[in-house]
């Protein structure tokens, strides 16, 4: 099994108002994309040997639930932004418009910005999507029973790349790795609702 099928083996599928983006079929999806495509995107963003590894939250109906990986979203895949990726031939979503997520655009701007795009992995503390009751294009906080999910997961990817600098996205990730026993590197803000300036200045001061 490559290291994707391994990491999303570890992953709960049928549950809730959770959704396994690698295992389960979206309504909205084009009928040519789905869980093998986005398996398939996440090996190639994996297939590298990573300096930083970022951890978000929880996977967003915006971005990764269509894309597969954490932080990245259709348009950004369809511009062909991001490395070791190709552009897809067509739409991922039956949107009228592709999917834009505002977190996602500024931590892969940030990334370019810094020349550490192509040396870093984005992942999930929670690679599951939280929605609301019947409303997939919906996020809602987990809980903290449902973060726990992540774990194992998340335990394969830190011990996959034992020189990468793990980096928490805010403080559900923070959370998740300090029950784990995960000291991070450090912990930075969340990209969102307001939180792009403290986001980059904190990668930057990492860095440094």
């Amino acid at each position: 099994m490559s290291l994707a099928e391994r990491l999303i083996s570890t992953l709960p599928v049928g549950l809730p108002d959770l959704f396994n983006p690698w295992h389960e079929h979206c309504p909205h999806e084009i009928a040519d994309d789905g869980p093998a495509a986005r398996l398939e995107r996440l090996a190639l963003h994996l297939d590298c040997n990573p300096a930083f590894i970022l951890v978000g939250e929880a996977v967003g109906y915006q971005g990764c639930r269509y894309s597969g990986i954490a932080f990245t979203s259709e348009r950004l895949l369809g511009e062909g932004s991001i490395p070791r990726i190709p552009a897809p031939a067509g739409r991922l979503s039956m949107r009228r418009l592709p999917f834009s997520e505002p977190s996602a655009t500024i931590v892969w701007k940030t990334l370019q910005n810094l020349g550490i795009a192509e040396r870093t992995i984005l992942w999930n503390a929670l690679q599951l999507h939280p929605h609301k009751p019947g409303n997939p294009w919906s996020n809602r906080t987990p809980t903290p029973q449902e973060m726990e999910y992540g774990a194992p997961a998340l335990k394969l990817l830190i011990n996959s790349f034992p020189t990468a600098r793990i980096v928490a996205v805010g403080k559900k990730s923070e959370g998740l790795m300090v029950n784990m026993g995960i000291i991070p590197a450090a912990t930075v803000r969340h990209p969102a609702n307001g939180g792009a300036t403290l986001f980059a200045a904190g990668i930057a001061e990492l860095m440094r």
